[in-house]
């Protein structure tokens, strides 16, 4: 399953204490949230469009993440991707509909002098990753089959697998359910071009208005190995989205050690560092 045609947003600074481990939280100090709880902004890591520049290389990929040259610092971003229908009118965005979600991988090379959020998720084909298995929705209510779902993360290196960020109930996003989706729609209409956000509205134009967004909706807090260890060549990076009331964190460890993945219930992205 390719998402060519399909506008990728993310969102930064879902899931409290995240931007701090990364050393990006200074970063959005001049960014004016209602609540401290609050997202600090979304991003474009892929823009359909002849007009996007680098925004336009098509980075995802089931299978294989390929580092930059010139960055020694790349992790992990465990989180939930969302792939949603958008509705228009009047070129403005009016609402977003879950349609699937799966597990995902915002890979994020850590740019202490990037201007934007955008270009440190996206450098070329192969830098980000999102899970080939994604499961639908209906919705994004309270109660719905996303909220007893966990997200796991794992790094490899020879035959030692670790686990890289804390294993987090999707419910524990800062912003969550029908919240999260209005104000992802504020975003898109009304976020401006302002310190290392982007006018979103402009992306959306030029991408002529897609049907639909991949939108990955935060990451989660690094466990003290995740937080200090960064990939390397012949590292693979696993990220485990998971039915909670089906599996045990674990059990999701012991599947993660032996790369051998449940059907029922998960949805896995298993990345070769290239």
């Amino acid at each position: 399953m390719t998402f060519k045609n399909v506008i990728g947003f993310g969102v930064a600074g879902n899931f409290a204490g995240h931007l701090e481990q990364a050393g990006e939280a200074a970063d959005f100090l001049a960014v004016e949230v209602k609540e401290a709880i609050q997202p600090k902004a979304i991003f474009p890591f892929y823009v359909p469009s002849d007009k996007a520049g680098f925004l336009s290389t098509y980075p995802l990929s089931h299978d294989t993440i390929i580092p930059p040259n010139d960055a020694d610092n790349l992790q992990i971003e465990p989180e939930v991707a969302l792939l949603c229908d958008i509705e228009y009118q009047d070129n403005r965005v009016v609402s977003l509909t879950p349609r699937k979600f799966a597990a995902y991988n915002d890979c994020s090379i850590r740019k202490p002098n990037a201007k934007k959020i955008s270009e440190k998720k996206n450098w070329g084909e192969h830098t980000k990753g999102v899970a080939s298995t994604m499961f639908d929705i209906d919705s994004l209510a309270e109660g719905g089959v996303l909220d007893s779902y966990r997200i796991a993360s794992f790094h490899k290196r020879g035959d030692l697998v670790s686990r890289y960020g804390e294993d987090s109930p999707v419910v524990g996003y800062s912003y969550f359910h029908e919240k999260l989706l209005t104000w992802i729609v504020d975003r898109m209409n009304n976020q401006q071009d302002v310190g290392p956000t982007e006018d979103i509205a402009m992306h959306l134009a030029n991408a002529d208005y897609p049907a639909q967004a991949l939108i990955s909706i935060g990451a989660t807090r690094y466990t003290e190995f995740g937080e200090t260890t960064f990939l390397q060549s012949g590292d693979t990076s696993i990220v485990v989205v998971y039915d909670g009331s089906q599996y045990s964190q674990d059990e999701v460890t012991a599947m993660a050690a032996t790369n051998e993945f449940s059907a029922e219930g998960i949805s896995v992205l298993v990345q070769h560092v290239a």
